[in-house]
């Protein structure tokens, strides 16, 4: 059985059991989470599609850590000019454990 949620903005596939890297999340690490927009539910072939999301259907998770990407480098240059400058940034994220699904 597996899920398609919508967490901050963005779309996952969640399974039970399965690990989760989802934007950073307030809630501290070891605390519970639950998500309710459930777009999408398949059952072992049996699938439930919401409009726009499934009544009913639940996830439920716990955070286990808050962890970064690597780190991305945005380099911009004008040829011939002397400009160059190097930046970057490391995108944060919340490792999250799906211990429930209802649907």
């Amino acid at each position: 059985m597996y899920v398609i949620v919508d967490i901050a903005g963005k779309q996952f596939k969640a399974e039970k059991d399965k690990f989760l890297y989802a934007p950073l999340q307030d809630a501290k690490e070891g605390s519970k989470v639950n998500f309710d927009k459930v777009l999408l539910v398949d059952d072992e072939g049996k699938v439930k599609v919401g409009a726009p999301t499934v009544k009913g259907a639940k996830v439920s998770g716990k955070i286990l850590e808050h962890v970064k990407d690597d780190k991305v480098v945005v380099f911009k240059k004008k040829r011939r000019k002397g400009y160059k400058v190097k930046n970057g940034h490391r995108q944060q994220f919340s490792k999250i454990l799906i211990e429930d699904i209802k649907g």
